[in-house]
Formats: C-alpha cells, sequence, structure tokens
C-alpha cells in the first residue's frame, strides 16, 4: 500500500518509520533461527561459525549432523514418539474442543463465561503446575510414565487451542443455515455433517495444527509423565543439551523450524478460506 496522496510530511515519516520499526522488531525475532540454520550444516562439531563457513569455502559446510540424526536409534525413536503422541493427542484434542465449541456456540448455553474460563485454563494456568498436578493425579491411577498418560496430558493442553478457533469461526454462522436443514426433514447428525462441518471445517482444522504444534513442542509435561520409553523430540534435545553438546540438535532444530512455517502456513492458508467461506473477506 502506498502512501496517500493526500498525507503530510510527519504522515509520510511516520508511515515508512513504522515500517522499519516493524521490520527491526521482525528481525528481532527470526534472527536466531537465522544463525541457528546454517549452524547445522557446520563440518566441525562446534556451535560457533568457523573460517570457511565465513568465508563461504565448500569445504567448511557438510550434511553430517543429519546424517547422524536418521541414522541415531534414539533420535529415530523420539521422532516415532513424538509423531504417535503428537496425531493421538490432536484426534483427541480435536473431537473434545469441536464439541465443546459447537455447544458453547449455543444460545441456550448457561454459564458461557465460566464454562468457556474452564476449558482455556490449561492455557491460563503455569505450564509446571499443570505438569505437577496431572503428575500426581496420573500416578495415582497408573497412567505415570506410559504412552497413553502423556497423550492425554498433551490432548488437554491442545483442547484449548480447538475451542478457540471454532468458536472464532462460529461467530460468522448463519444458524438459519441448520434451522433450514431441520424444517426440511433433515436429522441433527446430517445437518451436521452436511451444512456445519463443510463451514466450520478450515477452523476445526487450524485448531487441530496449533494442538498438533502445541504437542510436538512440549517438554514440560513429558519430563513430569513420561518414561524412558516415551522420549520425545523435545525431550531428547534436552538431554543432548545437559549430557552431549551436538549440531545435531541444530540439525533437528532446523526441521522441526522448516515444519512449523509449513503448519503455520497451512493454518494462514485455511484460515483465509475460513473467512472467504463466510462471506467475511472478497474473493
Amino acid at each position: 500500500m502506498a502512501v496517500p496522496t493526500y498525507a503530510g510530511p510527519l504522515e509520510r515519516i511516520w508511515y515508512y518509520a513504522f515500517r522499519v520499526l516493524c521490520g527491526l522488531i521482525f528481525f528481532f525475532l527470526i534472527a536466531p533461527i537465522l544463525i541457528m540454520v546454517p549452524l547445522s550444516f557446520n563440518v566441525e562439531p562446534y556451535f560457533t561459525y568457523t573460517r570457511e563457513m565465513l568465508t563461504f569455502n565448500p569445504d567448511g559446510f557438510s550434511l553430517r549432523w543429519y546424517q547422524d540424526l536418521f541414522s541415531s536409534e534414539s533420535w529415530m525413536t523420539s521422532i516415532q514418539n513424538s509423531l504417535i503422541i503428537g496425531v493421538a493427542s490432536t484426534l483427541i484434542a480435536t473431537f473434545l474442543g469441536t464439541l465443546a465449541a459447537l455447544g458453547l456456540s449455543r444460545s441456550e448455553m448457561p454459564f458461557k463465561g465460566l464454562v468457556m474460563g474452564l476449558l482455556i485454563s490449561p492455557m491460563i494456568v503455569p505450564l509446571i503446575i499443570s505438569a505437577a498436578g496431572m503428575f500426581f493425579f496420573y500416578s495415582s491411577v497408573g497412567l505415570a510414565n506410559t504412552l497413553p498418560g502423556v497423550i492425554l496430558a498433551h490432548a488437554a493442553l491442545g483442547t484449548p487451542f480447538v475451542v478457540i478457533t471454532v468458536t472464532a469461526t462460529l461467530v460468522g454462522f448463519d444458524h438459519s443455515l441448520t434451522r433450514a436443514s431441520a424444517s426440511l426433514g433433515a436429522g441433527a447428525g446430517r445437518t451436521f455433517f452436511k451444512i456445519q462441518m463443510p463451514l466450520i471445517l478450515p477452523g476445526v482444522i487450524s485448531g487441530g495444527l496449533f494442538a498438533f504444534i502445541t504437542s510436538f513442542d512440549e517438554i514440560v509435561i513429558v519430563l513430569f509423565l513420561a518414561g524412558v520409553e516415551q522420549r520425545t523430540i523435545p525431550r531428547e534435545m534436552w538431554s543432548g543439551i545437559r549430557e552431549q553438546i551436538s549440531p545435531t540438535i541444530l540439525a533437528v532444530a532446523s526441521i522441526l523450524v522448516a515444519f512449523s512455517i509449513l503448519l503455520l502456513t497451512t493454518v494462514e492458508v485455511l484460515r483465509r478460506r475460513s473467512e472467504r467461506l463466510r462471506g467475511m473477506s472478497p474473493g
């Protein structure tokens, strides 16, 4: 968007200064990633730029740390655990969060504010408190140090994201469509899958992706609840930093950054599609 022709000198100065300020803030946030990714190709086992890397000498770059990642049994096990836990907890969180959002969207729902506050409380309560509470509760029911226990814990953390995104999608939902469906003889199930679900599906998928990212990146709950067999990628990275400093961690982090960018791009595409379906944006 260009500067308006009627803008005065101060407005023009602010126009460019604001964009420069936003660029500096963005650089401040992205600089650690920009530094980390090239280091994952370092041929030396150091966390610093070598002379060859600074002079762009090909001898200073290597894929050895990515090869170490995919040839390591512990890393591959942690990747497998993260995928299993992430997918399973996302499915549970998406199912529960969507049901909760549908209930909260109904006008006759009592105590909406209280229920909503309880549902999103895992986002507000400090994670260390939630982890400690889950540890004592799951220990008493035999779910500590088990894969189902970690999955249920991550599902509890991911459900609020699904509730928020689906609830935001339902804000612009035209409920006259469901009433028209009922008047034509369709049951509640047919109305949901044929009318409601196609319109709120972008919000459901967006919430599920946020829940998956939350599970994939979570470490505090894993430290409390997971055993040796349930080590995830963040847990393995934490152990690697404490026990054995290796640029393999940088290779894993670079892959996770690329994976996160892909997921967030998908979320943004789905958000725009949802707005178009609900008539909230042009085209």
